[in-house]
């Protein structure tokens, strides 16, 4: 049955000594998932800059001065070419973000026509494109696609602190509209906004008492851009970041917990210390949409260490281009099917 949690009950567990609330966290999470496995994605930024927004952390937004190079929607060639790099380098699921505020119908063909070609690598999909209409997450689930992003960010009450362009209500009813499309929520937040604790407990209760806890849960760092509101913030204290990921783990048990953005700055020994708390997910590759993240053989060293292994079967590069081949020549077959023989 699920848990309904409130902030009294939460701020027990935050109270707890460390290693108390690290041990409730690793067993729930062993009752859950293999402990040495982990699933990888990849982020590519499909559409760059120039977003109407004003959410005070990012460097996308059109009013804030950055060394960001504003770029229109990828052509289709190239973001299914760093789809087969990302699957090669050993990411099961291939997410896409565009610097929207809300997608336009006229985007769509497009879109749908992006997500069934990565599908055909066999691979997740995931898609991060702002608020959606009803029709329009049913197009993308029609087409194939896996998961939406749409982060909560933080509290309701820290909210308008950080974003004007939107509600929290509009947010939240876009994680509505993705749930009842039929398409697998992705929805977290992120540390070190200048948040209190009061708002990171509010933040994960926020996601908890959803009427279906999200499947996957990015748990971001906040990364400092220069040009942004949020440049010169206060650091966040990595033990306080691990107990995040330990209440998230503790609060949504069957929920993959990816730890996000700001892996570049943590140690091998704080992301360790996050996997042992619940995480069980990363982005992989040097760039997150526009961020930096550590480098492939940063993260292959750290998981050898760790005998972690990514979750899934990784096709090898002769099977990915026959499959491809395949496709090229059965136009018609269906994407289930495929994925059977693919494996």
């Amino acid at each position: 049955m699920k848990t309904s949690w409130n902030y009294d009950q939460v701020m027990l567990l935050i109270k707890k000594p460390f290693f108390e609330l690290m041990f409730q966290a690793q067993t729930i999470h062993r009752e859950n998932f293999n402990p040495n496995k982990i699933q990888i994605s990849t982020l590519l930024s499909i559409k760059t800059g120039a977003c109407p927004e004003d959410c005070k952390y990012c460097p996308q937004s059109s009013r804030y001065k950055t060394n960001i190079d504003i770029q229109p929607l990828m052509q289709i060639n190239k973001i299914i070419n760093a789809a087969k790099k990302a699957q090669l380098s050993g990411s099961s699921r291939f997410c896409m973000g565009a610097a929207w505020k809300n997608p336009k119908d006229r985007d769509m063909p497009y879109l749908i026509k992006i997500i069934k070609e990565v599908k055909k690598l066999g691979m997740e999909t995931c898609m991060t494109l702002g608020m959606l209409t009803k029709s329009q997450a049913k197009l993308l689930h029609s087409a194939g696609l896996d998961f939406y992003n749409h982060n909560l960010d933080t509290s309701n009450e820290f909210y308008k602190k950080i974003i004007t362009t939107r509600t929290y209500q509009d947010r939240l009813n876009t994680l509505n509209i993705i749930r009842n499309s039929g398409m697998k929520i992705c929805s977290g937040g992120i540390i070190g906004l200048g948040e209190t604790i009061t708002d990171r407990l509010q933040l994960l209760i926020t996601l908890s008492n959803l009427e279906k806890p999200p499947e996957s849960i990015p748990i971001n760092m906040l990364i400092k851009i220069k040009g942004t509101p949020l440049e010169n913030v206060n650091e966040v204290d990595p033990f306080d970041f691990v107990k995040i990921i330990a209440l998230t783990r503790i609060m949504m048990p069957k929920s993959y917990i990816r730890l996000s953005a700001g892996r570049e700055k943590m140690n091998q020994q704080t992301q360790a210390m996050c996997f042992m708390a619940g995480a069980n997910s990363i982005f992989y590759g040097c760039k997150l949409l526009t961020a930096s993240n550590p480098e492939e053989k940063n993260d292959l060293e750290l998981f050898k260490k760790l005998n972690l292994s990514p979750e899934k079967k990784i096709l090898s590069k002769e099977k990915i281009e026959k499959n491809t081949i395949l496709f090229n020549n059965i136009s018609k077959i269906k994407n289930k099917n495929y994925y059977n023989a693919a494996q």
